[in-house]
């Protein structure tokens, strides 16, 4: 089942009753002067089961301890903006799988030669799918990049990453820099990653491994090195819908393009030979990479594009 993602952009009050987000408008709810069918309309009421992602986007928003606990009961994943309306917080569930401690070990005592195995299939991955990306929108030379992605060592020991990600860049958005801070379409890529990031969390943890304990990334103040790791052969395709919006001339973040985000769980993908829903290939790819911690796989299974 796909699960939804919620996104409050305007002051509102949000609670629980009878297992399901209750939606409430201040505005509505606390003036006296409106009649009570009229604020009974405008409740709104989602079932706990169904959400998968909850975004919150404004200063005003209240949500109770009660809903709170019952997202993460429900594997949910919470996030919080900033003033300028980036994602800035991530709150995951603490116990997301019934042998929890058991999958901990495993990942924990994974040796690192594997790690270095995993991570050379992430890159080749990745780069396989920038390739892809190029060819498909923008019609420019790949040989090279399928060439560099072939000669991935184990661990990425020469850096391949970084000699493909100078390439991609340069072609696929003119005159580009990506960085966190840099002009456009750079926040609808950060806006983007941030949505995709809280998607692999929630579904590592789903499938009882710490997002903070990463193959690659290992940044100490980092809480989601394993997200980070996890989620690069998938940032092509939320490159690729930003692209959709920069030849569009959206070159900045505003509710509608917001809105255009809430589609990444539903993309579709190519994954171990089958067309599905990014979300569901997530589960694929993060269930994956427990068999390989546990040593009956020794392949992460990513999607292509």
């Amino acid at each position: 089942m796909i699960k939804k993602i919620l996104y409050f952009e305007n002051p509102a009050y949000l609670s629980l009753k009878n297992n399901q987000l209750v939606v409430k408008i201040p505005a509505v709810e606390f003036n006296n002067t409106l009649p009570d069918s009229f604020k009974s309309e405008n409740v709104r009421t989602i079932p706990i089961e169904d959400i998968g992602v909850v975004v919150l986007d404004n200063k005003q928003i209240t949500i109770t301890l009660g809903l709170l606990e019952a997202l993460l009961e429900n594997n949910s994943v919470v996030i919080t903006c900033d003033s300028s309306r980036i994602p800035v917080g991530l709150m995951l569930p603490l116990c997301g799988n019934t042998i929890q401690n058991e999958r901990f070990r495993d990942q924990l005592n994974a040796s690192e030669p594997l790690k270095k195995q995993l991570w050379q299939q992430t890159i080749r991955s990745k780069i396989t799918n920038q390739a892809a990306i190029l060819k498909q929108c923008r019609g420019v030379e790949i040989r090279n990049m399928l060439k560099w992605a072939d000669d991935v060592h184990s661990g990425d020991s020469e850096n391949m990453e970084a000699r493909a990600a100078v390439y991609y860049w340069a072609n696929i958005f003119p005159n580009f820099k990506r960085s966190r801070e840099g002009l456009p379409p750079n926040s609808l890529l950060n806006y983007g990653y941030s949505i995709l990031r809280a998607i692999i969390a929630r579904a590592l943890v789903a499938s009882g491994m710490l997002p903070t304990i990463g193959i690659h990334h290992h940044n100490r103040y980092n809480a989601y090195c394993l997200a980070d790791d996890i989620m690069e052969p998938y940032r092509p395709f939320v490159d690729r819908l930003v692209l959709q919006m920069f030849d569009n001339g959206e070159l900045e973040l505003t509710k509608e393009t917001k809105i255009k985000f809430l589609s990444i769980p539903v993309i579709d993908v190519q994954i171990d030979g089958h067309q599905s829903p990014l979300m569901i290939a997530i589960t694929l790819t993060t269930s994956s990479l427990y068999k390989c911690f546990n040593g009956s796989n020794r392949k992460i299974i990513y999607p292509e594009i």
